[in-house]
């Protein structure tokens, strides 16, 4: 059976539409984020990174993968890891900060989050990091918290870790994707990834029911790093009227978790960070002193 007979052209999405042989891009195609992405890797200008007064250096901005990290910094010094202390610096992707030169030179992804500790443990030449779990894992082992040392208990961390990284592309690029911010509503689309999405709250509730946290009864980088993508999702945070859509309140398990957490005030101050978006009083677009909570959120700086 050949590709015509299989797929008809008249039955594609949009009418008519055939791959063709070879893929070109246009830039024009891609929905609501078409200007953050492109074929190709590398700087499209130069541009240095600031670098303020703490050994950890933050580039980021507040999405769920940032979130991640600045939490778990925020958990790092509730816990009493003064070396903790860290300056957040924003990257605006759809301004494409995320291109220049220097951040570049930190993250060749070209993603947020990005890292450099300028301390890091034996001394020596300051240590970049990327991708948010690599981030989390460090600062875990750097400080020895959140990460258990009990074979068991650091494996299961580690296991619901990297679930979440293999996981949330299917939420975030996936159903976020088709179902808010594609240039068309695609049935198939949005119906495949609702599957997977409610699949995976179903993967969590079952586990939640019989455990506290992700790993047992510690909070851990497991717990960190899943809450911003699904708790914000079982919280109806996520994706417009998504909370409805995929009926979130009825993972209860993942309701009660995802309550826990958001009452801890390390995670509802590492929410705000690098925050350009809501309620201008929780958004705190640079991060570089305890007092900024207090002092620098936007409702303040812009005088609302």
């Amino acid at each position: 059976m050949t590709d015509e007979n299989k797929f008809p052209p008249e039955k594609n999405f949009p009418a008519g539409y055939v791959p063709p042989k070879v893929w070109t891009w246009d830039s024009a195609s891609g929905g609501t984020f078409a200007s953050i992405n492109r074929p190709i890797a590398g700087p499209t200008h130069d541009k240095e990174l600031p670098v303020g007064k703490h050994p950890l250096q933050l580039y980021s901005l507040g999405t769920p993968n940032g979130v991640k990290v600045t939490i778990m910094l925020e958990e790092l010094l509730a816990a009493g890891h003064a070396g903790a202390d860290y300056d957040a610096w924003l990257i605006k992707i759809g301004d494409g900060d995320q291109f220049g030169s220097g951040f570049v030179d930190v993250n060749p992804n070209s993603k947020i989050p990005a890292m450099m500790d300028h301390a890091p443990k034996g001394g020596g030449d300051p240590v970049r990091l990327f991708e948010s779990a690599s981030i989390m894992f460090y600062l875990a082992e750097k400080f020895g918290a959140f990460l258990p040392t009990d074979i068991r208990a650091r494996a299961e961390t580690m296991n619901w870790l990297f679930w979440q990284m293999g996981s949330a592309p299917f939420l975030g690029g996936g159903f976020g994707h088709f179902y808010v911010y594609a240039p068309m509503k695609i049935e198939y689309a949005i119906n495949r990834y609702a599957m997977e999405v409610k699949r995976q709250m179903d993967v969590l509730d079952r586990h939640l029911a019989k455990n506290e946290y992700m790993a047992g009864k510690d909070y851990t980088i497991a717990d960190m790093a899943i809450w911003p993508w699904y708790g914000r999702l079982a919280a109806s945070g996520a994706y417009e009227d998504a909370g409805d859509f995929l009926e979130v309140d009825k993972y209860e398990h993942v309701q009660r978790w995802r309550k826990a957490i958001g009452e801890r005030p390390a995670a509802q101050r590492g929410s705000m960070v690098n925050r350009t978006f809501g309620e201008p009083a929780k958004q705190l677009h640079e991060r570089h002193d305890a007092s900024d909570f207090e002092l620098k959120t936007q409702d303040k700086v812009s005088g609302q």
